[in-house]
């Protein structure tokens, strides 16, 4: 029988390495393309718009895959991280 007076948790594991990769590839094909990749990604994560991300090499659908509340704490993340906030 469960035990209805505690609280359970459920914790969802994002895999981070994908998160990296998929931000790595749109990267690369933004700027392929010519265009500016960090005013694209932020204008899709902004609106949800995916039209701000080309679909050259499949970058339109590779960034789909990722709820944007997970790229914005995937590059928060490796931000604080690379200058050394605590």
């Amino acid at each position: 029988m469960q035990d209805l007076g505690n609280t359970q948790f459920f914790k969802v594991e994002t895999d981070s390495t994908s998160v990296k990769g998929i931000l790595a590839d749109v990267y690369a094909a933004l700027t392929e393309k010519g265009y500016n990749p960090v005013n694209q990604i932020v204008g899709y994560i902004m609106s949800g718009d995916p039209t701000y991300i080309t679909s050259y090499k499949n970058a339109r659908s590779l960034i789909m895959r990722i709820e944007r509340d997970e790229l914005v704490e995937e590059m928060l993340t490796e931000y604080i991280k690379n200058n050394h906030w605590k």
